[in-house]
């Protein structure tokens, strides 16, 4: 029984994960730090090495906080703590960024940018910053990651359609209920998974679920279901700790153990849990 800020339950989840499985997306908050809003008292490196405990994850990808802006400190002190040998990161930068900073930031950890658009209240970003950042990011191998509803998805279809770099949807890609997969965005993903540089997260299933814990997000399972088995190779799973957008936290063990639901054995959950996140996030290859 682990006791731990911003996760309901204390038990362990019934899946014991590989070695080497990474929690591609969470998020750390530190008073050290400043933000503009939305701070998450209890978000510190200090305790998600208690929640990796639970979960049995090792590797961690850190993604800036909303709250934080374009200032990368506390994921950049984030990677730090973890260590560079465990912890990569995802930043959030302008247009107003300089190559400098980028390379500074590359020597950090970090391997790609955020942009946050799913709401634009208070977004250190825009939708027209999106393809000149790709363009340069391409060069540095990053790629881009978007927080964006389905709608915008498909509103933006050619534009995504056109960057040169990799893409990744966060959180499942925003399938809203009760459209799910009959959403269109759903047709412009899979040309994007088609070209073979777009990935997607499995993580925030309690987003766009009505079931929610109770029905142990039955819709979520639907669509990642259908993403597995579309690419398994390009899925990656987070746990999106400390759960920024929830005032009744999840429990992180349940989110877990939908592994078990998502995909149906143990080699592809290693795949999503261990491979993929190393070849995107540019850690070091388990040996067979």
């Amino acid at each position: 029984m682990i006791d731990i800020p911003n996760t309901s339950g204390t038990g362990m989840p019934a899946l014991a994960v590989p070695p080497l499985t990474c929690d591609a997306h969470m998020h750390v908050y530190d008073r050290r730090f400043p933000v503009k809003g939305g701070f998450v008292e209890g978000a510190t490196v200090r305790e998600y090495n208690r929640l990796q405990q639970r979960t049995g994850t090792s590797r961690t990808v850190v993604v800036n906080p909303r709250a934080s802006g374009v200032d990368n400190r506390v994921t950049l002190d984030a990677i730090a703590q973890l260590g560079r040998e465990r912890a990569r990161g995802i930043a959030v930068v302008n247009t107003s960024v300089t190559d400098a900073e980028l390379y500074a930031l590359r020597a950090g950890g970090i391997r790609g940018i955020r942009f946050t658009l799913y709401t634009l209240d208070n977004a250190p970003t825009s939708f027209d910053m999106v393809e000149p950042l790709a363009r340069r990011i391409a060069a540095l191998g990053w790629h881009v990651q978007l927080h964006w509803t389905a709608d915008q998805i498909a509103e933006h279809a050619d534009m995504l359609l056109r960057l040169p770099c990799t893409i990744v949807l966060d959180h499942l890609a925003r399938l809203p209920q009760p459209f799910g997969l009959l959403h269109p965005a759903v047709a412009v993903i899979h040309k994007l998974l088609d070209g073979g540089r777009t990935w997607i997260k499995l993580s925030g299933a309690y987003l766009d679920s009505t079931a929610g814990a109770a029905g142990d997000y039955a819709e979520a399972t639907v669509v990642a279901r259908h993403w597995v088995a579309a690419v398994p190779e390009r899925m990656v799973w987070g746990s999106d700790w400390p759960h920024p957008t929830e005032k009744q936290k999840p429990d992180d063990a349940q989110l877990l153990d939908l592994m078990l639901q998502w995909a149906d054995d143990d080699l592809t959950r290693k795949r999503i849990l261990v491979d993929n996140p190393a070849a995107l996030y540019d850690f070091p290859m388990p040996t067979p």
